[in-house]
């Protein structure tokens, strides 16, 4: 006789209409009182209770960003799986999405966003401030007419080419990789014009990094008015002139000649950077850095060198939402709202799932984010979403780990790696650079040398 085993278990969602309006474990940090709470204050909620009422809407958007490769119906079904209910047509929902519009999902990416490593914590502080970094990427829009007129195409001499391009700004706390802030808009605009959205998120206890890319005397005053701190790889364009050598090899510096009404005094750290990969390759870089960080002896040269690098943790937020999260794929929103709407639940689910995290770390002093595997992140927290797993929060204890994070913990500690650059696109920026690049991922180890650039900074090829 064939042996099988029976297992029984008791899921507990919402009652009735609103069963399907969940995200899994998930659901214990984008609770059901936080969604009807925004959904009233976005005016949003139904007029008369149907099969689709807001709540169950908004989950189910989140959980399109979940899975990304499934269709309407497909999404449904994992939020349904365990569930006897009915399955709305693609049509149904898509007008349930137009209903409720964006402004539930960026009122809700607005209460999310925030910083979330507790005081000291390693990799997000240096020397009592908290690193936060900034930086744009792109996203691909559908090339649809109702959607170019706002996100054009690139324009070569005579032809438009590629998808139409959304450009997304972040500002993300170093190490845990929380987003504190988000603005996004047509390509055409540069990161400068999108960055001024960002910068109410700064405070006095923050230190901001940022790369050549945001190297403007207005940037700098803008920053240092908010009270923080910054960090900024200085472009080959500036050229300023010391007049105070100091100690460390630094020096100091004012900026904004003809710009700004005020001069902005800053310190100047310039030094070569040299990486030895595991297979013997050898590449030296020049380095400038401006910062507002002026007492050398309270903040070393190399020591600020070293610390750039955590820049980094911006590329790897764009990594885990554009590469993880959407695979590559292009956005599928077709509307300028429903745009909206589709990149705040993309940011709205990528700050719960860091939460998830974030919570594991609280439960074990000195534990490295760089320990928490994104990918494993967000695959089983979509396991618990087609489970219906902890909809609902334990009674007694909250456990802070839940299945999300005993799952996402990594044994291995982090390594530093170079990653391997191809150019996968013919319209790549980084196209100068082929073949200068590893083909694949390797250790590395860093020297720097801190050392005044008497004939000036060298320009770099752009990648």
């Amino acid at each position: 006789m064939q042996e099988k085993s029976v297992i029984t278990r008791t899921v507990e969602a919402a009652g009735g209409v609103y069963a399907p309006g969940h995200l899994g474990e998930l659901t214990q940090i984008v609770d059901f009182a936080l969604v009807d709470t925004v959904i009233e204050e976005t005016r949003t909620a139904e007029k008369r209770l149907r099969w689709l009422p807001s709540r169950v809407v908004v989950y189910f958007v989140l959980a399109l960003a979940l899975f990304e490769d499934r269709s309407y119906r497909g999404v449904w079904g994992k939020l349904t799986a365990g569930l006897p209910l009915v399955r709305p047509a693609a049509s149904s929902l898509s007008r349930a999405r137009r209903r409720i519009g964006a402004a539930p999902l960026r009122r809700l990416f607005e209460i999310l966003a925030g910083p979330v490593a507790h005081l000291g914590q390693a990799g997000s502080f240096y020397r009592g401030l908290r690193t936060v970094a900034v930086d744009g990427a792109l996203l691909h829009v559908p090339d649809e007419e109702a959607l170019t007129w706002r996100y054009p195409k690139r324009t070569g001499e005579s032809l438009e080419f590629g998808y139409p391009l959304l450009r997304l700004v972040v500002l993300v706390e170093c190490d845990t990789r929380v987003v504190l802030a988000a603005a996004f808009g047509p390509e055409s605009d540069g990161e400068l014009s999108y960055v001024g959205r960002l910068l109410s998120a700064l405070d006095r206890t923050m230190l901001l990094l940022a790369d050549a890319g945001f190297d403007a005397n207005e940037f700098a005053r803008d920053v240092q008015a908010t009270g923080a701190q910054f960090l900024v790889r200085s472009s080959a364009r500036r050229i300023p002139t010391p007049f105070r050598r100091l100690g460390d090899g630094s020096y100091l510096a004012r900026i904004g000649y003809g710009v700004l009404p005020v001069l902005l005094t800053v310190r100047v750290i310039e030094a070569s950077v040299t990486a030895t990969l595991a297979d013997g390759t050898v590449r030296t870089e020049q380095w400038r850095l401006l910062t507002s960080l002026l007492n050398p002896a309270a903040h070393p040269a190399t020591g600020l060198v070293d610390l750039y690098h955590e820049r980094w943790q911006s590329e790897t937020t764009y990594f885990s939402i554009k590469a993880t999260m959407l695979d590559g794929r292009v956005l599928c929103s077709r509307s300028l709202t429903g745009l909206d709407q589709e990149v705040y639940a993309l940011l709205t689910t990528y700050q719960a799932l860091i939460h998830a995290a974030a919570d594991t770390t609280c439960t074990r002093p000195g534990l490295d984010m760089d320990r928490i595997s994104f990918t494993v992140l967000l695959a089983t927290a979509a396991d618990t979403v087609t489970t219906a797993t902890k909809i609902l929060p334990p009674v007694g204890p909250a456990d802070l780990v839940g299945t999300i994070g005993r799952a996402a913990l990594h044994p291995a500690r982090h390594r530093h790696r170079v990653k391997a650059r191809t150019r996968k696109k013919p319209t790549s920026k980084y196209g100068p650079n082929a073949g200068q690049q590893p083909q694949k991922a390797q250790k590395y180890m860093i020297r720097t040398t801190v050392a005044f650039f008497e004939h000036g900074l060298n320009s770099r090829s752009r990648r």
